[in-house]
């Protein structure tokens, strides 16, 4: 495929899209099961790197060069008291990806990979974030739509755009991250009205409510949704009218992956809303995905279950940044050092375990 300077549009990346090497993945797990252990005894290790030989469209999979993109955004409906902090922290922890003083920036330099911020949507500037800004904010959606239809799509190809760029720096794992006070209040209103469930069965206490704050943030999602009958609506006005631009940001990232054949991760709740967006928009984008972690928020399991996938770690992690996503990364690279190098049953002379029925 051609990527050039990534002029790509979303129609266009969509529709080059092609599903996953079924070949590569076969011949992957028939390498895994002619390794000297128990069949299959290395669970999820064995899993992740099947699906990444079908992204990959290799059985040779590459996993060296590993980067985390946090999607940056300022949400307009803090106005209406669903957060615990201000938007001013949004700058704040943008600014800290880059000095290592954010969590994970600095679980990034213990597993070896790289980070990259980008300024989305952010309510201010900040000297060093990289600019892609959609606008400063989105609106408060309960109030108005968050952004217009163009917004979201503009943020959407940002983030395609940005993953076709890394698949030309060489990189072989995208992992996908946001920072955006408001943003678990998106995301749940996102998640209702494509699960076309009720808003108290999507919407936790994101960084820490009160239960009237909670409450408040039901309340504000509900009324939302039932104002632009958003369980009626296509995934790209779901958004525009509910989303936050880190959101659609990372939508762009797991198409971008797609289109580029590049393992997108899914981080938390968050980061799996913006994951169903993009299998709403592209079904074959799924099989391009790896879910990590199973985040605390209420609805995070349900969204995963709809995805079809099964996250590596159950921790209790909640804390959003990319980090779950991250902490992945070492036992991909132990996964993957098992898979290339360890003996076969033909090499020790000892007779390969069979499949019992």
């Amino acid at each position: 495929m051609q990527m050039g300077k990534t002029e790509i549009t979303l129609e266009e990346g969509i529709n080059k899209i092609v599903p996953c090497d079924r070949e590569a993945a076969e011949i992957a797990q028939r390498r895994w099961d002619s390794i000297a252990k128990p069949l299959h005894s290395l669970g999820w290790l064995e899993d992740v790197i099947v699906r990444i030989a079908g992204a990959q469209h290799s059985p040779q999979v590459n996993t060296e060069k590993k980067i985390l993109v946090p999607m940056c955004a300022d949400n307009g409906v803090v106005a209406e008291g669903v957060t615990q902090t201000g938007q001013e922290v949004t700058a704040i922890v943008a600014e800290n990806f880059l000095d290592e003083k954010s969590c994970a920036a600095i679980m990034c330099r213990m597993s070896g990979a790289d980070i990259r911020p980008i300024d989305i949507g952010m309510a201010t500037d900040t000297p060093r974030v990289e600019k892609r800004k959609i606008a400063y904010g989105t609106k408060n959606f309960a109030r108005e739509p968050a952004m217009t239809r163009e917004q979201a799509a503009a943020a959407v190809e940002t983030g395609l755009r940005l993953a076709c760029e890394l698949k030309e720096e060489g990189y072989s794992l995208i992992a996908t991250g946001e920072m955006g006070i408001g943003n678990t209040t998106t995301s749940s209103a996102v998640a209702a009205a494509l699960l076309k469930v009720p808003a108290e069965e999507m919407t936790g206490r994101g960084a820490g409510l009160t239960s009237a704050g909670l409450e408040k943030k039901i309340r504000v999602i509900r009324e939302a949704i039932a104002r632009w009958d958003l369980a009626e609506k296509d995934p790209l006005t779901v958004l525009s009218c509910v989303g936050g631009f880190d959101i659609a940001g990372m939508v762009g990232l797991f198409l971008g992956g797609a289109y580029c054949h590049i393992p997108v991760l899914i981080d938390g709740f968050i980061s799996s809303v913006a994951a169903l967006l993009a299998i709403r928009l592209c079904p074959e984008a799924a099989g391009y995905m790896i879910a990590t972690h199973a985040s605390k928020e209420p609805a995070a399991r349900r969204v995963l279950g709809e995805l079809g996938l099964s996250p590596a770690l159950d921790a209790g992690l909640c804390l959003g940044e990319g980090s779950g996503a991250v902490a992945t990364f070492p036992l991909i690279d132990m996964a993957a050092e098992i898979y290339h190098s360890m003996s076969t049953f033909e090499q020790i002379r000892v007779e390969a375990y069979r499949e019992l029925r």
